[in-house]
């Protein structure tokens, strides 16, 4: 018996083939070597990329480019907070303007025909606004207003200046 078989009987392996343990070194060979030449792709391609990136630029172009991205970042980021506060500020200002109308054209009376007269309903996002009723005779053209505060009238309504206040809040008639 030679050493390494000695050697195999104290570490309690005697009864093994040295045949064996040749091949399952083999495999492990052969795996490590396919694990080396995956890593070497890899870093090819790595290396193909970081050549790509650094073509054509030195450290301080690099680094120019990179601080007018940060400078670039910072203004959009100024312009963007300043565009939100305009569109508040717009949104503010057209929620007290007149968004909503309704209008309805009637006969004041039998005899005139034409519908002539009309009411008008002018109305902000809160239904805050005005009815203008406009009646027109054989005497003239007569106008009145009527203040509307959340969709509602203090004084009563006629027919046409309810229609056209409906219309205007978008309430089906």
């Amino acid at each position: 018996m030679g050493m390494n078989y000695d050697l195999l009987k104290s570490m309690g392996l005697g009864n093994i083939d040295i045949t064996y343990i040749f091949i399952v070194m083999a495999a492990l060979i052969l795996i490590l070597i396919t694990l080396v030449i995956v890593q070497m792709v890899r870093m090819g391609k790595l290396n193909k990329k970081y050549s790509k990136f650094m073509s054509g630029k030195d450290a301080k172009d690099l680094e120019s480019d990179i601080m007018g991205l940060f400078e670039d970042n910072k203004f959009i980021k100024i312009s963007l907070e300043k565009n939100n506060k305009d569109i508040h500020t717009l949104y503010k200002k057209l929620e007290g303007a007149y968004q909503k109308a309704g209008i309805v054209k009637y006969d004041a009376f039998n005899q005139m025909g034409g519908q002539l007269s009309f009411c008008l309903t002018m109305l902000d996002e809160n239904d805050n606004g005005f009815i203008l009723n406009s009646v027109h005779s054989t005497d003239g053209c007569y106008s009145y207003t009527k203040e509307i505060k959340n969709g509602e009238c203090d004084i009563s309504l006629g027919d046409e200046e309810k229609k056209a206040l409906d219309i205007a809040m978008g309430n089906n008639i």
